[in-house]
C-alpha cells in the first residue's frame, strides 16, 4: 500500500508541474537577471530550489511550494524563523547558546543574518561563523551575501586558508575552525567579534574542540562575548555543561543553555540486510540495479569508503545496466574529493526525462552539501578516517566502521525533499554494535599541529588545557617528541625563538614547514615552495575510467625517476610554461583547479619567506639540483623513512611498518624499487608522495632522531664508511 500511495503522490506532482506526466522542472535558486550566482555548490539550509552552481538546466524539485518566491520570503518559511525571537533573547541572556536543529532548517544562514539585523554588528564588531569544512564556508558566505543582496567579500565575507574574502566592513565573516584559531594570535580575546557561531560543532574535528577549549578561556575574561554552538545531534549537554560558567544550581544564574529547531526532513524507511554481506561493493552494485527495477522514480545515493571503490562500482553498474530492458535510463555519476570540479557538479544536474540519477559517492555527501532528487540511499557501513598508527607516528587513512550517529546522517539524505527509503548493507544486530558516535579527531589525530598553535597562544601545558575530549596521553608525548626532532620545541618543550615561531605562522603542517623553513641552506627555496604548493592538491593527475591507458602514458612524460615530489615539480613548471592553459591540462589530464590553487598558495608561501627575511633562491640549472631539493625533504620528512624489504614491502625505519607503494606512484615505473625512500601522506595499506633518497641523509640530516646500531651512539668512521642503513636504525 505504501509503494502505491507514493506512486499516487508522484503522479500528482506530476500533473501540479505542468501535466502530460513530465518531471517538475523548477529553476535553479535565484535565477533573477538582476542577481548574479556565485555559489558553487547547493547549500544544506537553503528554502525552495536547489541546484548546482554552473551546471546548465534546472534541478528537479519534489513538492516545492516555495520555488516562486523571492529569497525573502523563503526565508521566512525556514523552520528556524519562528524561533527568531527566542533565539535573540536567550544571545542577550546567556553567554553561550547551544543550537539543535536538524539539517536542512536554516540555522547556518539565519542566525548570523538575526543577529546582524538586532543590532550586534552596529559598533564596528563583527559575527564570525566557523566551520569545519572549506566548501560549506565558502558556499554558506555565497549564499547569505545572496539573501543580503550585497557583493561576497563586503557585508558578507569569508577567509579560509590560503583565501581570503573580506574588507574592513564586513560584518559577518565565514571562515574554518583553525582560521580563527590563528587569529587568536594576534587578537588574543578575538575583539573584533562580538559573537561567535562554532557550527557544525557535532563533527568534533580537532580544530573544533581546540576552539571550543579556547572560547572557553575567553569568555571566562569577556563578558561581551557571545558564544553560539550549532549542532545536529542531541549531544548538546556535553556542549553546555562545558561552557557553563556557574557552580550554583539556580537556573536564573546558569551561563549556558540549550535551545531545540525543528528540522524539515521526510520520514525515511530503515532496511537492513537479513545476513551480513561479506562483499559490500558487489552488494552496492546488486542494491542500486535491484531498486532500480522495483522502485518508483527518485534518484539514488550510494555511500563507499574511497575513489577506487566508486570507481569500481560505477564500471559494474555500466556493465549490469546493457542488459536491463523495460526500464529508464539510469544515470551514473561519481563523486569524490579527487574528481574535478565540472564531474563533480553532475551529482547536482538535472536528471533526464525516463532517466534515473544514481550518485556513487564518498562521505564527501554525507554533510555540507545537498544532492537534489535523492530518494534511495544505499549505506556500505564503512568510512575511511585518518587516526594516529602509534607504531610509526604517523596518522594513516583508515577503514573503520560507521558510528550509528553517521548511519543516521547518511539515512537522513534521502528525507530531504520527500519520504525516502535507506538500505544498510549490514544487520541490524551489527547496526546495534556500532558506536554511537564517531571517536573525536582529537583523539585519534596527530596532535603536533594542535601543541604548536596553542603553544603559539601562550599555552604551555598541553595537560592541563581544558579540553572538551581529552586526547590520550601517548598523541600528546608523541607529538612533542616530533615537534623536538624539528627544533620547533626545545628540550624544556617551549617554542624555539626564530624557528618555532616561524613555523607556528605558516599555514602548513609542522613538517611541510620545516622543508621550507630549511630550503635557503639547501639553495631551493623557489623550487620547494613549489612542491609544498602542490602537496596541497588532493590529485595532481587526472584518470577518467574510459581513458586510463591513455592518461597514464602520458603522466610518464612528467615523471622523475626520483619520485613524485619531482615529478609534481615539472607538471607545475610544464604548467606555467603552457600560460596555465586549461586546454593544455584537459589534454595531458591534469587537474586545472587544482594547479590554478597551487599557484595561488605557491605565492603566499613565497611571501611568507619574504616577510621571515630568508632568501629567495633557486638550484634550477645547477649541478646536482635533484639531490638539493631531495636533502631538503629529508629535513622535514625524516621521520617518514622507509627502506624495501625482501617481502616486497616497504617498512618504515620507525615502528618497522610494512606499506605498499601507491600505485599512482612514479616509482611504480622504475624496473626495481629504490631501497630508501621517504613519503609524505600514508592511506591504510599504502604510502604516497614518495621520493628516492639516500640512506646516510637521514643520519647527516637528523642525528637527533636517527643513530647508527643500537646503543644510540653516533661514529664518524661509521659515517664515513658508506654502509647501507639497516634495519635496526632507531630512535633515541
Amino acid at each position: 500500500m505504501g509503494d502505491h500511495r507514493r506512486r499516487d503522490e508522484g503522479n500528482r506532482w506530476n500533473q501540479e508541474g505542468g501535466g502530460g506526466g513530465r518531471r517538475p522542472m523548477f529553476l535553479r535558486p535565484n535565477d533573477e537577471a538582476d542577481r548574479p550566482r556565485t555559489g558553487p555548490l547547493v547549500l544544506e539550509e537553503r528554502e525552495g530550489p536547489s541546484g548546482s552552481g554552473g551546471a546548465e538546466g534546472g534541478a528537479p524539485i519534489y513538492n516545492n511550494t516555495y520555488a516562486n518566491l523571492n529569497i525573502q520570503q523563503q526565508r521566512m518559511r525556514l523552520p528556524v524563523f519562528k524561533n527568531r525571537n527566542h533565539i535573540l533573547y536567550l544571545c542577550e541572556k546567556y553567554r553561550s547558546v547551544i543550537i539543535v536543529g536538524e539539517t536542512g532548517c536554516g540555522k547556518s544562514t539565519q542566525v548570523p543574518q538575526f543577529l546582524l539585523e538586532a543590532g550586534w554588528a552596529k559598533d564596528g564588531r563583527m559575527i564570525g561563523v566557523t566551520q569545519p569544512r572549506r566548501v560549506a564556508a565558502v558556499t554558506l558566505a555565497t549564499r547569505v551575501a545572496e539573501e543580503r543582496d550585497c557583493i561576497l567579500g563586503t557585508d558578507v565575507g569569508y577567509v579560509v586558508r590560503f583565501d581570503d574574502c573580506t574588507d574592513p566592513e564586513t560584518k559577518i565573516k565565514f571562515m574554518t575552525d583553525g582560521i580563527l584559531i590563528r587569529e587568536l594570535m594576534s587578537d588574543p580575546l578575538l575583539s573584533k567579534y562580538s559573537v561567535i557561531m562554532i557550527d557544525e560543532a557535532h563533527e568534533r574535528t580537532a580544530n573544533t574542540d581546540i576552539l571550543l577549549g579556547l572560547l572557553r578561556k575567553i569568555v571566562s575574561i569577556r563578558n561581551d562575548l557571545v558564544i553560539i554552538v550549532s549542532s545536529a545531534t542531541l549531544d548538546a549537554e556535553k556542549f553546555r555543561d562545558f561552557f557553563e560558567m556557574s557552580e550554583s544550581d539556580n537556573a536564573e544564574e546558569q551561563t549556558s543553555t540549550i535551545m531545540s529547531v525543528e528540522g524539515r526532513t521526510h520520514p525515511v524507511q530503515i532496511f537492513y540486510t537479513k545476513t551480513g554481506i561479506p562483499d559490500y561493493v558487489k552488494g552496492t552494485v546488486d542494491a542500486i540495479v535491484d531498486i532500480h527495477k522495483r522502485e518508483p522514480v527518485g534518484d539514488i545515493l550510494a555511500f563507499l569508503t574511497g575513489m577506487d571503490e566508486v570507481e569500481e562500482v560505477c564500471k559494474s553498474l555500466r556493465d549490469e545496466v546493457k542488459g536491463l530492458r523495460n526500464v529508464d535510463k539510469l544515470w551514473i555519476v561519481p563523486l569524490y574529493g579527487g574528481l574535478q570540479h565540472r564531474e563533480q557538479m553532475k551529482a547536482f544536474d538535472s536528471t533526464p526525462h525516463a532517466t534515473r540519477k544514481v550518485v556513487v559517492a564518498t562521505n564527501i555527501a554525507e554533510t555540507s552539501v545537498t544532492i537534489p532528487g535523492v530518494a534511495y540511499v544505499i549505506d556500505c557501513g564503512f568510512v575511511k578516517l585518518r587516526a594516529l598508527d602509534r607504531r610509526c607516528s604517523s596518522e594513516v587513512l583508515m577503514k573503520v566502521a560507521v558510528s550509528q550517529a553517521a548511519a543516521d546522517q547518511r539515512a537522513g539524505r534521502a528525507g530531504r525533499i520527500r519520504p525516502g527509503k535507506a538500505y544498510r548493507l549490514y544487520t541490524e544486530e551489527q547496526f546495534g554494535k556500532l558506536r554511537p558516535n564517531t571517536v573525536p579527531e582529537i583523539q585519534r589525530c596527530h596532535m603536533g599541529p594542535m601543541i604548536l598553535q596553542l603553544k603559539a597562544l601562550g599555552i604551555h601545558n598541553m595537560h592541563k588545557f581544558h579540553y572538551i575530549s581529552r586526547p590520550p596521553a601517548s598523541s600528546l608525548i608523541s607529538a612533542l617528541e616530533l615537534l623536538n626532532a624539528i627544533e620547533a620545541i626545545d628540550d624544556s618543550s617551549s617554542l624555539t625563538i626564530p624557528l618555532g615561531l616561524q613555523l607556528c605562522e605558516l599555514p602548513l603542517p609542522p613538517m611541510h614547514a620545516k622543508c621550507l623553513m630549511s630550503s635557503p641552506d639547501f639553495g631551493c627555496s623557489e623550487e620547494m615552495a613549489t612542491i609544498l604548493a602542490m602537496l596541497q592538491i588532493q590529485e595532481v593527475f587526472v584518470t577518467p575510467p574510459r581513458e586510463r591507458h591513455k592518461a597514464e602514458v602520458i603522466k610518464r612524460k612528467f615523471a622523475v625517476e626520483e619520485g613524485d615530489h619531482l615529478t609534481y615539480l615539472n607538471v607545475y613548471a610544464a604548467f606555467k610554461q603552457n600560460g596555465e592553459s586549461s586546454k593544455w591540462c584537459a589534454a595531458n589530464y591534469i587537474n586545472y583547479r587544482g594547479l590554478q590553487r597551487a599557484v595561488s598558495v605557491r605565492g603566499q608561501l613565497m611571501r611568507m619567506l619574504r616577510k621571515f627575511e630568508l632568501p629567495i633562491v633557486s638550484c634550477r640549472g645547477l649541478i646536482g639540483e635533484t639531490e638539493k631539493i631531495r636533502r631538503c625533504l629529508v629535513k622535514g620528512f625524516f621521520s617518514q623513512a622507509a627502506y624495501y624489504h625482501y617481502d616486497g614491502k616497504y617498512h618504515t625505519v620507525t615502528g618497522e611498518i610494512p606499506f605498499n607503494a601507491f600505485k599512482g606512484s612514479v616509482i611504480m615505473y622504475k624496473k626495481d624499487y629504490p631501497k630508501w625512500i621517504i613519503y609524505s601522506e600514508v592511506m591504510q595499506e599504502s604510502i604516497r608522495d614518495i621520493s628516492v633518497i639516500d640512506s646516510e641523509w637521514l643520519y647527516e640530516l637528523a642525528p637527533n632522531y636517527y643513530t647508527y646500531g643500537t646503543d644510540g651512539e653516533v661514529a664518524r668512521s661509521e659515517r664515513e664508511s658508506h654502509l647501507d642503513v639497516d634495519a635496526t636504525a632507531n630512535l633515541n
